[in-house]
């Protein structure tokens, strides 16, 4: 009877964690602070100007493709006071991402407290915005479908494109 209840327990457990979607993972390491934007209403948004897209990734998951027109923050040299230079006006529409939206939260947060009174951050990350099928481009301008998938552990997000690690 013990061993059955080890095994039922087990099963259970693993079928929790197998069942692991984004949002769970969202909601276990993001607080909400940073409102999220849709890779929907990002599309819309684009094609309007005046929004600026911030990728809050590593220079070498950058380098390997980004969305277009995105200026590279960085994550763990990510500076505030050199983004406040290069974006001047508080009220720019700011839009933040990085693999799934994790760490763009977290700068976010910063340029809320700087005084950004709009900052959204994408949800899903560039992860969702390439399984959606969008274009990436690498650092010469070109299409490519290669995708930094940060880690093997968050890379089961990305659903499309070649992964790199």
């Amino acid at each position: 009877m013990k061993y059955l209840l080890y095994i039922l327990l087990f099963t259970l457990s693993f079928q929790t964690y197998s069942q692991e979607t984004l949002n769970t993972v969202l909601k276990k390491y993001n607080n909400g602070s940073v409102p999220y934007i849709s890779v929907e209403q990002l599309q819309t948004k684009q094609q309007s100007k005046g929004i600026i897209l911030l990728d809050a990734r590593e220079k070498e998951e950058f380098k390997v493709s980004h969305i277009k027109n995105a200026l590279w923050v960085g994550f763990d040299t990510f500076s505030l006071k050199k983004t406040m230079k290069l974006l001047p006006n508080k009220n720019t529409e700011i839009i933040i991402y990085c693999s799934v939206g994790v760490r763009s939260e977290k700068i976010g947060e910063q340029l809320q407290k700087a005084g950004y009174s709009k900052v959204k951050n994408l949800y899903g990350g560039i992860f969702a915005w390439k399984n959606n099928n969008l274009p990436v481009y690498d650092t010469k301008g070109n299409k490519t479908e290669k995708i930094h998938a940060y880690s093997k552990k968050w890379s089961k997000w990305l659903e499309t494109g070649e992964k790199v690690f």
